[in-house]
């Protein structure tokens, strides 16, 4: 009998969709890359890691603010994607490595910044990564995460962390706010701010990124039609099953 492990499983989700997140809307633009721009700006010096990349939508943006990015992936088809998007477009400092996030390949203290976007959730031991973070930060470095976030709330918590595992089983977590503060502070990195925001997902596209299969998504629509009136209200869910999330950019510091 053949096993799979996590890594696996991440692997074989994002690695046959890879062009969809590509064209996706929700990765492709946002008030999230705008404000992304604006902390980059400041570093037009840095050597930029890009962890968890996908399709590599924040790399994009931090290679025309930054000197060199490493774009970084444990899917080797999301990385073919992003080296073809960036021939394409004629972008000469990104470079991509395969690996986990809780193993990098790096030396110690060799970038400036460190960025991930929607890809946290996915991590399989987020603490270990953090801490592997901030061994390859030079000091002074900084750390820019950016994910759907949890609400905290257990209703509301378990509502979420349901529609997303039945929509792709390699979904691990979605870490409210206090849980995120609580691990970039044990792995050493100082928090410097968190914002918060809301992401509207339509539910057709968000459903054919992951190619769900119809016996989840009807799941996903039955659970949907069966939450309490609170649930309803929180997440602004919508007949067609489009909802709304938050988000999360959380900026730390290693002294």
């Amino acid at each position: 009998m053949t096993t799979q492990s996590h890594h696996d499983k991440v692997d074989q989700q994002f690695g046959s969709q890879a062009s969809a997140y590509l064209s996706s809307a929700v990765h492709a633009a946002g008030r999230d890359l705008e404000r992304l721009a604006a902390r980059l700006a400041d570093h037009p010096n840095a050597r930029l890691l890009d962890m968890g990349c996908g399709a590599g939508h924040a790399s994009f943006v931090a290679s025309t603010l930054v000197k060199d990015v490493v774009a970084y992936d444990l899917s080797e088809q999301m990385l073919t994607v992003v080296n073809d998007a960036a021939q394409s477009r004629g972008i000469r400092n990104i470079t991509t490595q395969q690996g986990y996030a809780e193993i990098l390949p790096f030396e110690d203290a060799s970038f400036d910044v460190v960025i991930s976007r929607y890809s946290v959730h996915h991590w399989h031991d987020v603490g270990k990564a953090l801490r592997e973070v901030k061994r390859v930060l030079k000091p002074g470095g900084v750390v820019i995460f950016m994910d759907v976030m949890s609400p905290g709330h257990p209703v509301l918590d378990i509502w979420l962390q349901t529609v997303e595992a039945l929509r792709d089983t390699s979904h691990v977590h979605n870490y409210s706010s206090g849980e995120l503060l609580s691990m970039f502070n044990d792995a050493g990195l100082v928090t410097q701010n968190l914002l918060c925001d809301r992401l509207n997902l339509e539910y057709s596209s968000w459903i054919a990124r992951m190619r769900t299969p119809s016996v989840m998504a009807d799941a996903i629509r039955a659970y949907q039609k069966s939450a309490s009136d609170e649930v309803q209200r929180y997440f602004e869910l919508q007949e067609d099953g489009s909802f709304t999330s938050d988000i999360v950019m959380l900026e730390a510091l290693k002294f």
